[in-house]
């Protein structure tokens, strides 16, 4: 069985986020990059379940710039077969993106699809869900375990009460969460052994995949600064605060 993982290109986690001055969008220029962490356990997971027998091949793909090989290099160190990127300089929201990765599906025809459920700069947590739809395959989100038997797939994962488990048909799409593992460290003879691998880059136009009508985004602005907090001795004092505040 072959299955499918996106990596997305982020800014890093490290880095801390600041926006452009006229408020047209974040500065990224010369910010570290890095692979979504949650795609990062996705893909982690794979591995596993590919060195336990349950699955012949692991493949990468990712929507982005040029500049996005490097993430799926890193992709193939940590030990992929083979990635593929298609090649874009404009943004790509959920449902474009999720279109896009319906296409490589049918190319690819994975018994699997692994991402993470959501990635850390736009948060939107949509992608997955909408591959889903899009694929009309069954769908299990935030895994914080998965277990794989034989055309089914078996899926503990995080709800508000708790843990629930689902079985699922195989082929589907399972999302990531945070623990569901541990991602390997890359080694340097696994990123020397990565420059042999395959990565086949092609533009977005070839695949014939036209974006949806998009958001436009007006202004970005961060976050205001948290106001220092102030102590109250009772109960009265409490609603006479919030009262000046308008708060009541």
């Amino acid at each position: 069985m072959k299955i499918l993982v996106a990596l997305k290109r982020v800014v890093d986690y490290n880095v801390r986020i600041q926006v452009k001055p006229d408020g047209s969008g974040v500065a990224v220029e010369g910010a570290k990059t890095s692979i979504n962490p949650f795609d990062e356990i996705a893909l982690e997971e794979a591995l596993r379940l590919r060195e336990a027998g349950k699955a012949s091949e692991v493949v990468v793909v990712s929507i982005g710039p040029e500049a996005a090989q490097q993430q799926l290099r890193t992709g193939l160190a940590m030990g992929a077969d083979r990635a593929t990127l298609i090649q874009t300089d404009q943004p790509v929201p959920p449902l474009h993106a999720a279109r896009i990765l319906l296409q490589l599906v049918q190319e690819e025809q994975p018994g699997l699809v692994l991402l993470g459920k959501q990635a850390i700069d736009d948060d939107s947590n949509q992608t997955p869900q909408m591959l889903a739809a899009l694929w009309d395959r069954p769908q299990a989100t935030f895994a914080s375990r998965v277990e794989l038997d034989g055309e089914r797939a078996r899926v503990t994962r995080e709800v508000d009460a708790g843990l629930e488990t689902v079985e699922i048909d195989l082929p589907a799409v399972i999302s990531a969460d945070l623990r569901l593992n541990e991602p390997r460290f890359v080694k340097l003879p696994d990123i020397m052994k990565a420059k042999r691998k395959p990565l086949d880059s092609r533009p977005l136009e070839t695949l014939g995949v036209e974006a949806p009508p998009a958001c436009q985004i007006v202004r970005w602005r961060a976050p205001e600064p948290r106001q220092a907090g102030r102590k109250v001795h009772d109960v009265d004092e409490l609603i006479a605060a919030l009262n000046e505040r308008g708060v009541l």
